[in-house]
């Protein structure tokens, strides 16, 4: 950074400066714990010969162990993508008013857990439903390590309720499906062709579209070799809204190949990994009891609404310590 013309280059100095406060942030935070740790021992041993200070010496251990935590998950980022941001997205299943009404609620699920966790949340498209909730939204969560800690939460999410929706008052079950992609500025490994793409403009609804009935300024993207389709309606200018639904279309196409990989991965491995339809990573049960139960874990909590309000650290957590057990594993054999 002392280097001279380092500030030249004005987009790769503001990286390595980036760069340089997450290690000086990194590095800040171990020193401390270093002294924490130092002050617990010292702590210890005058507790032994005066009770008076147990209380002191407890608060300082919770303290120490809620900083080894904090870096036991930074441990648990490893991807090559996991430091950066994410696109989220979210889609109601088959099911209806009651799917859409789920989408809904999950999505604002995971943008509450977004903000606990620190992070900068833009809502980039949302499609209403008929009746109720949504039939699609994305945001993109930025902040260290969003793709990291989002991509646990990749897959089918169920949920089982007495249906508002319904007359009779029954029991239903939805499903929605959560899609998690790395938002990366320099993306070389991704090459689109002009001539792969369906471009379609619209007029922007819903939340956000103040000038709806003005401009055709919404963008939606097809991209027809792998159907992937991509939208965007927060700005003001179609010309911003393509250029962030490229940025996404680039994004999704990572994904695509970074699933791809694994799975050659888990073949050789000879397990099996299914994150479609066909197989939900979660269970939110709100009657005859309540009950959140991630599949992959087997983390439980009974406080479902606690969860729906955006109480996720212990699902994400143990999901990311599950996948660094059968990395390390995998690895040793």
């Amino acid at each position: 950074m002392q280097a001279p013309g380092f500030w030249d280059d004005q987009e790769q100095a503001a990286k390595v400066s980036a760069e340089h406060a997450r290690a000086n942030r990194k590095l800040t935070g171990y020193r401390e714990l270093e002294s924490e740790i130092d002050d617990l021992e010292a702590l210890e041993e005058m507790a032994a010969e005066d009770e008076s200070i147990a209380a002191e010496l407890e608060e300082t251990r919770t303290k120490v162990e809620a900083r080894l935590e904090e870096l036991e998950e930074e441990r648990l980022f490893s991807g090559r993508y996991d430091a950066g941001d994410a696109a989220v997205s979210v889609h109601a299943g088959t099911g209806g008013t009651d799917s859409q009404d789920w989408a809904e609620m999950l999505l604002r699920m995971l943008m509450r857990w977004s903000e606990r966790r620190g992070f900068k949340v833009e809502m980039v498209e949302a499609s209403p439903g008929e009746e109720a909730g949504i039939k699609s939204a994305t945001f993109i969560a930025r902040g260290e390590n969003a793709y990291g800690l989002f991509s646990a939460e990749k897959g089918v999410h169920r949920l089982v309720r007495i249906s508002p929706f319904d007359a009779q008052s029954r029991r239903h079950t939805s499903f929605a499906l959560v899609e998690v992609s790395p938002m990366v500025d320099d993306v070389t490994d991704v090459e689109i062709d002009d001539q792969d793409l369906q471009i379609d403009t619209y007029r922007a609804s819903g939340a956000g579209g103040q000038h709806v009935n003005k401009t055709d300024s919404a963008v939606r993207i097809t991209h027809r070799p792998t159907g992937i389709v991509v939208q965007c309606q927060n700005e003001r200018s179609q010309s911003s809204n393509k250029a962030t639904a490229m940025a996404m279309l680039r994004s999704r196409l990572l994904e695509l190949e970074e699933q791809k990989r694994q799975e050659e991965l888990a073949k050789e491995k000879g397990e099996a990994e299914n994150v479609t339809w066909g197989s939900q990573i979660r269970s939110y049960v709100l009657q005859p009891y309540t009950m959140v139960k991630d599949h992959r874990t087997g983390h439980e909590m009974g406080d479902a609404q606690r969860v729906l309000d955006g109480d996720l650290d212990g699902f994400v957590r143990a999901e990311l310590l599950r996948r660094a057990g059968m990395s390390g594993s995998n690895d040793g054999e």
